[in-house]
């Protein structure tokens, strides 16, 4: 039996984070190259989890990235100040990768339950970003970096704002956003020691 100590334990946290984006887009571009009808200019991604091996390929993805990320999710509290508004984030960040995992297991033929965990998954993953960023900001040897991941949180946020022909563009736009903050986190875990109170 393998018995992780603390270290090892944010360290597992961290590398889940770090898998997560290059399975998750390796898995929905290979779910497009399996579906030669997907455009960009006028799809959904979530088009691509309905039918044949680009259903397997995108649900599954949707599914392990979404598990991998809970790990992650609740480690990332080891790398972040102390307090009400650091929470807050993790939960929503929890929450927002249970949305992922929904997403995968309920395609759009479930119905509208796909459109509700897709809309909470893109609400919440930069919603909890933000919420971290601003309990960075009152520490000043971690307020430049808060700084930056309000700034690209809200960029994920405001995306879907443009006017886009198709979501997909502003889906995979919004996720990479959020995909670069849950690697500048997941290395802090690699890296760093606990967290400042």
């Amino acid at each position: 039996m393998i018995v992780l100590n603390r270290k090892g334990l944010r360290v597992v946290a961290g590398l889940c984070g770090l898998v997560v984006p290059v399975l998750v887009f390796s898995l929905i571009f290979l779910a497009i190259h399996y579906s030669p009808w997907f455009d960009w200019r006028r799809n959904a991604l979530s088009d691509l989890g309905v039918d044949g091996v680009a259903a397997l390929l995108f649900n599954s993805g949707l599914i392990v990235g979404g598990l991998l990320l809970l790990p992650f999710s609740i480690g990332v509290v080891r790398v972040l100040p102390r307090g009400v508004l650091s929470l807050l984030g993790v939960v929503l960040l929890v929450l927002s990768t249970l949305s992922l995992c929904g997403i995968g297991l309920f395609p759009e033929t479930a119905g509208r339950v796909h459109l509700y965990f897709s809309i909470a998954f893109f609400v919440l993953l930069p919603l909890s970003f933000i919420f971290m960023g601003v309990s960075e900001l009152r520490h000043p040897n971690m307020r430049s970096e808060g700084i930056l991941i309000i700034l690209v949180a809200i960029s994920a946020a405001l995306i879907w704002t443009l006017p886009w022909s198709s979501v997909a563009i502003p889906e995979a736009a919004s996720a990479l956003l959020g995909y670069i903050l849950v690697a500048v986190k997941a290395l802090e875990l690699i890296r760093e020691p606990v967290t400042e109170g």
